[in-house]
């Protein structure tokens, strides 16, 4: 197990090191009012843009739960297609400013820290749409493993009309219970 944990961690490294930016990328806004209790909870990741810390990653989740010190605890947890094994990261997240703004960093190595901006949110809190630091990094979480074709459609188009690049996204498979 460790030397699995240290494996992942070195291919989260890359990321950390390009991406230790916590800013909210030129033209996006994260969401506000923001309620934190709301957010917390598994999601599952409908979509991503590919980088090397998930490459070949599938049934790929993130738990958020809210600390004594008011921080989040995150895990982050996914299927090693190649290797046919989980894999977890866990990590902690701290809001930017003000916690009514879904601006947060989030840090899984030491004191390297990137940004998570929350940057279209259902009312209900069923579905978001999160961008890192740039436009490089976008992620499509929903609380459901799969997101109806309508709400699905209406992120791809609002992504796009925000500059990313939505043609690269990465489609997560999403068949495996968290114990197979």
């Amino acid at each position: 197990m460790a030397t699995f944990r240290s494996t992942f961690f070195a291919l989260l490294l890359p990321l950390l090191l390009s991406a230790c930016s916590t800013s909210v990328p030129s033209g996006l806004h994260p969401i506000t009012p923001f309620e934190l209790n709301r957010y917390l909870g598994q999601w599952y990741e409908i979509a991503r843009l590919d980088h090397s810390f998930e490459r070949g990653m599938s049934d790929v989740n993130a738990t958020y739960q809210l600390l004594d010190d008011g921080s989040v605890k995150v895990i982050n947890r996914g299927y090693n297609t190649q290797r046919q094994a989980w894999k977890e990261a866990i990590g902690r997240a701290l809001f930017i400013g003000d916690p009514a703004t879904a601006s947060l960093k989030v840090s899984f190595f030491g004191p390297f820290y990137g940004g998570y901006h929350v940057i279209a949110l259902d009312p209900d809190y069923r579905w978001s749409l999160v961008a890192g630091p740039d436009r490089d990094y976008l992620w499509i979480l929903a609380r459901d493993k799969t997101l109806p074709v309508e709400v699905r459609e209406q992120l791809l188009s609002q992504a796009k009309a925000l500059g990313f690049a939505t043609d690269k996204l990465i489609w997560v498979e999403q068949t495996r219970s968290d114990t197979n």
